[in-house]
């Protein structure tokens, strides 16, 4: 023990003293390393100055490397800063015009996209670091992505418009009138009331009104919004994350494939065959090559059109090009849909009836005043000639053209614009929640109308949650247990095949145990089932061979292909992978488990045919692999470039995996509901046909256990190659569509449409826009879905699920019917209105509702009644009618009957009271008045609830669910005894006692029982107005043969229906 402890106080001596000597070497290198540093920041200073126009500017400073002395520990937190703060020297403006400019001299002097990756602090491997505080950074350094827009229209905006209305403007000056006349009367105290009653009502008008339509305004703003947020795929800190549009930031690195717009300006770091189409921003419809060499810029608000790529961003925001453009566009609300276009001619037409009654009452009011056949509250003859005060005479006037205008604002119906606005505004806000998204106004009323829907099956109909069950190499059905017993040579081929010909990737998780796959559920499908089965290394795999060139998948070919040289023996090879029995036709041969190739006769192929159409019917995607070996010279041209074309002849056939996705579990319910409603469900699939029927039958498309007709099941090439007459002829009894290209979606639209169909077609891909645009309603996916698909459509479907689907045409059918129980209430009003006033003022010479009371009326049912009845949710009911075809009149007979009867009441009623009442009721003639204002209203009250159902009986059923109609019912009845009771001067009415009140209340009631009985009259199913029609038509014939003898005459086919 004695001899060890003078050994140990030896060592730690040895070891302090070589710590001593170490940390003074340290001290000397970092001493160094500071001057050197120093001298070449001197230098690196003084070069800039005199040649800085040689790098164009863009980099302020470079970076020189120089040894690196510091101790591992201190490198490694030192490089977590860097990674973490960029390098802020990047010159932004003069970086984006670099790229606006495709300045690919000034890239090169950058060092390439790399060189500019490096400048933005991003690696091309793992991307930036993504910490809230990198990223915030690069946001403040280099903007955000999005746009300046225009603010949207505030509520003084409303209000002001509101007051251009011509009939509110003669109203105002009426009531300026009747206000300076009733002062100069009756003295300030006294006077003020009539012409500041009319003020204050015109004044809650347009308040009420204005507040809607901002309301409205700023739902669609929001909206809007949310259409816009598109979400992209980018590389942070290794992951591949999906994120906001409007999250993005310069240095990201964004993944880009097919269909996909570019979401900001931007370098080419690597892909292959990108095509892009740049129509949006330069106007030339042919698509642009992007490559690294040649030209590696890529523009926001471009599309790709072909390939797949990953995007270094270089600008966002108002730095791009899309973005000083967008932001110079106003997204205004005012589209105008079919139905507000028809309601605006259906308002006019109202209004010129009211207007000729206005003026026939005007009249009728001022002739018999100036020939002194009406009395003052006294019983005294108003006008007496000469002896009547120019006042009085001015006054009195101004009342009469002040009760005119107001029957034209009555007449006027100015709710149903409103109605439909807010009806729209509602069920888009409804139909969000539900799913849907909706991006063009017209497709909620055009759902409605829809008579057939044309639904793709993958993602759609099914979970999209695919699962490989199966594998066959060859002929030879490979279990989960023997996989092992596969040749070297051919796992090889299919781990070749997998990885290097697909869109999708594998990563460690945040973990960093399990592993991660991206891409569509295919791909990750197949990805999952090689690593785990199969023990793919993709990683390994991508060091290990090089891709000469790709040929992406598409709906044409329903195949992909890749090209690659294997490092290790030089050797080049060509993998498709595709459709199975596409693929199988390509092939000559096919492999064998133990890796020998045998020659493919017809009886092989028809015997893996089988094997295929057996996994078809067991409901499984069949996706096939082959393979080629092929030559140097046999990828290249007579000139020595390479091809652009995959060699596609004389393939080995590796094997077959098949993918089970299975139903969405609501989807039968969905398409029985669809049925019930009288519309067509018909599914078209690029699946096989076997696959197709087994879907089909699952989700109730086609019947189980149905023997299927063969026009009812086809492939898209035999309905492409029947005659036009087949076509139209067959296109009605057609329930699916296998093996169909985006071009057969298109035609069966295009015919079914011919027939006289409205259309609805779900779509996800690019090439399936032209099939989107030509339908009635196009619905995109939210998942799958591709963003020129997205823009070709009017809806998407934010869960790509065939629920939402039936849920949009319920809502669809919803808008329109509350549109039509609007139209019925507003319209009893105007024909009660309109009628008792005419026979009142030309029969008794006055009209028995003041201006003031008419306004009111005219708010209870235009605002709120929009209000009440534009916002019912849709109801089990509606789905069990018939689609509403595309002329059928917005006032059917139904309506006709319901609100004649309702009118008629009211006239009768009103009209007893106007000239009965007082002898009745034994009552002053203002009382009466009173009664005949409060039971008007009251009327109105209670046919409310009659005009939530026009058809079944029963108008109570789930009211208690919709709180604003009762809120709305019982506001209106409050500020109803409040007119009545206590502003007897501002509304002209008088105080009435409980009996009275009794009174007006079971006269109003009556309104129920009614209703509840004119529903049992049946009605015809022919419109009203085509009796009246016809014999205008049969009377122009008639006309037309005697003036000429040419048959034909356009003038005349278009004025008696030739559309």
């Amino acid at each position: 023990m004695a001899s060890g402890k003078p050994s140990h106080i030896d060592c730690s001596a040895l070891l302090v003293s070589t710590f001593k000597k170490a940390q003074k070497r340290w001290r000397i290198a970092y001493l160094t390393i500071r001057s050197v540093r120093a001298m070449l920041s001197l230098v690196r200073d003084i070069v800039s100055e005199t040649n800085s126009h040689q790098f164009s500017g863009l980099l302020n400073s470079v970076s020189y490397a120089v040894l690196d002395t510091e101790p591992s520990s201190s490198r490694h937190r030192r490089k977590e800063n860097e990674s973490t703060i960029s390098n802020p020297d990047i010159d932004q403006t003069k970086l984006t015009e670099m790229v606006k400019q495709k300045d690919q001299v000034s890239l090169n002097h950058l060092g390439g996209v790399e060189g500019v990756a490096t400048a933005l602090g991003t690696k091309s491997k793992t991307g930036i670091t993504g910490h809230d505080q990198d990223v915030s950074w690069r946001r403040e350094m280099y903007g955000s992505n999005t746009y300046h827009k225009p603010p949207p229209k505030g509520f003084m905006f409303f209000v002001v418009d509101a007051f251009r209305d011509t009939t509110i403007l003669i109203l105002l000056v009426c009531a300026a009138l009747a206000l300076g006349f009733g002062i100069k009367q009756h003295s300030i105290k006294e006077g003020w009331y009539e012409g500041g009653s009319i003020f204050v009502a015109v004044f809650l008008v347009i308040a009420v009104s204005a507040l809607s339509n901002y309301r409205q305004e700023t739902q669609f703003h929001k909206l809007s919004k949310i259409s816009n947020n598109i979400k992209v795929d980018v590389l942070r800190n290794e992951r591949r994350l999906q994120i906001s549009i409007f999250d993005i930031v310069v240095g990201d690195i964004v993944f880009l494939k097919i269909g996909d717009q570019i979401p900001a300006d931007g370098l080419f770091l690597d892909g292959h065959s990108l095509e892009v189409d740049e129509s949006s921003m330069t106007g030339e419809s042919d698509h642009v090559a992007v490559n690294t060499k040649e030209n590696p810029f890529l523009f926001s608000g471009s599309k790709i059109a072909d390939g797949y790529a990953r995007m270094l961003v270089t600008s966002v925001g108002m730095n791009t090009a899309w973005g000083e453009m967008m932001s110079s566009i106003n997204g205004d609300s005012d589209e105008r849909t079919p139905l507000q276009a028809r309601l605006d001619k259906l308002t006019s037409s109202i209004g010129k009836v009211g207007l000729s009654v206005a003026f026939i009452v005007l009249s009728v009011m001022l002739i018999r005043y100036f020939t002194g056949n009406t009395k003052d509250e006294n019983g005294k003859k108003e006008y007496i000639g000469s002896k009547t005060n120019t006042d009085d005479v001015l006054n009195s006037v101004v009342r009469i053209v002040a009760a005119a205008v107001t029957i034209v604002v009555v007449a006027i119906p100015e709710g149903l614009p409103l109605a439909v606005t807010l009806t729209l505004a509602y069920s888009m806000k409804r139909m969000m929640a539900d799913q849907a998204m909706v991006r063009k106004l017209s497709a909620c009323e055009t759902m409605g109308s829809a008579t057939v829907i044309c639904t793709d099956k993958t993602g759609t109909l099914t979970l999209n949650q695919m699962k490989v069950t199966k594998f066959w190499l060859g002929q030879e059905l490979i279990e989960e247990d023997s996989y092992e017993e596969i040749a070297p040579s051919i796992l090889e081929l299919l781990h070749q095949g997998v990885s290097l010909n697909t869109t999708g990737s594998v990563y460690k998780s945040e973990s960093g145990s399990a592993l991660e796959f991206s891409g569509s559920p295919t791909e990750k499908a197949i990805l999952s089932w090689a690593v785990s089965e199969l023990g793919m290394d993709m990683e390994k795999l991508k060091q290990n061979c090089t891709i000469l060139h790709v040929e992406t998948f598409n709906s044409e070919k329903k195949r992909s292909g890749v090209s690659i040289r294997n490092m290790a023996d030089n050797t080049v090879h060509v993998h498709w992978k595709g459709a199975a029995e596409m693929i199988l036709a390509l092939c000559s041969g096919y492999y064998e488990s133990s890796g020998i190739v045998k020659p493919m006769d017809e009886d092989e192929r028809s015997q893996i045919g089988k094997i295929i159409q057996g996994m078809a019917a067991s409901s499984l995607r069949c996706i096939a692999f082959a393979h080629k070996r092929v030559t140097e010279e046999g990828i290249k041209d007579d000139d020595g470039e390479s091809h652009q074309r995959l060699q596609e002849d004389g393939l080995t056939f590796l094997g077959i995996v098949g993918l089970k996705d299975p139903c969405r579990p609501g989807a039968k319910k969905a398409v029985e509901i669809c049925k019930a409603a009288g519309v067509s469900v018909k599914m078209i699939t690029g699946d096989n046909i076997f696959t197709a029927k087994a879907i089909a039958t699952e989700c109730g498309i086609l019947e189980l256990n149905d023997h299927v007709d063969n026009e009812e099941v086809v492939e898209g090439v035999v309905f492409r190659n029947y005659t036009n007459e087949q076509r139209m002829e067959k296109v009605d009894k057609i329930r699916v569509m296998a093996r169909s290209s985006p071009f057969d979606k298109l035609l069966m639209v295009q015919c079914l449409r011919q027939r006289g169909h409205v259309v609805a077609v779900t779509g996800d891909g690019t090439n399936d826009a032209p099939a989107l645009k030509e339908a009635d309603i196009g619905l995109s996916m939210g998942i799958q879905g591709t963003e020129v698909a997205k823009e070709s459509s009017d809806i998407v479907i934010l869960d790509d699920n065939f629920t939402s689907v039936a849920t949009v045409l319920r809502w669809g059918r919803c808008v329109y019917n509350n549109i039509q129980k609007f139209i019925q209430f507003q319209l009893t009003v105007n024909v009660a209105a309109l009628v008792i006033n005419f026979i009142a003022a030309v029969s008794a010479g006055e009209v028995p509702l003041t201006a003031v009371q008419l306004l009111w009326v005219n708010l209870i049912m235009d605002t709120l009644g929009a209000l009440a009845l534009a916002t019912e949710r849709p109801t089990d009911e509606l789905m069990e009618t018939s689609p509403v075809g595309r002329t059928e009149p917005l006032i059917t007979n139904i309506m006709w009957r319901n609100l004649l009867a309702q009118a008629f009441y009211q006239i009768a009623i009103l009209l007893t009271l106007q000239f009965a009442g007082e002898s009745i009721f034994n009552v002053s003639a203002g009382v009466n008045d009173t009664l005949i204002f409060n039971t008007f209203v009251l009327c109105q009250v209670f046919n409310e609830f009659n005009a939530r159902n026009m058809q079944k009986q029963n108008v109570f059923k789930g009211i208690h669910r919709n709180h604003l109609f009762l809120g709305i019912i019982a506001i209106t009845i409050v500020l109803q005894v409040v007119m009545v009771e206590f502003l007897k001067k501002f509304a002209s009415t008088e105080r009435l006692n409980w009996w009275q009140w009794v009174t007006c209340i079971v006269i109003a009631a009556v309104s129920w029982p009614l209703g509840w009985f004119v529903k049992l009259i049946p009605v015809s199913d022919k419109p009203l107005f085509s009796y009246l029609k016809k014999p205008k038509g049969t009377y122009q014939k008639v006309l037309h043969s005697m003036c000429f003898r040419r048959p034909s005459s356009p003038g005349f086919e278009t004025g008696f229906g030739g559309r």
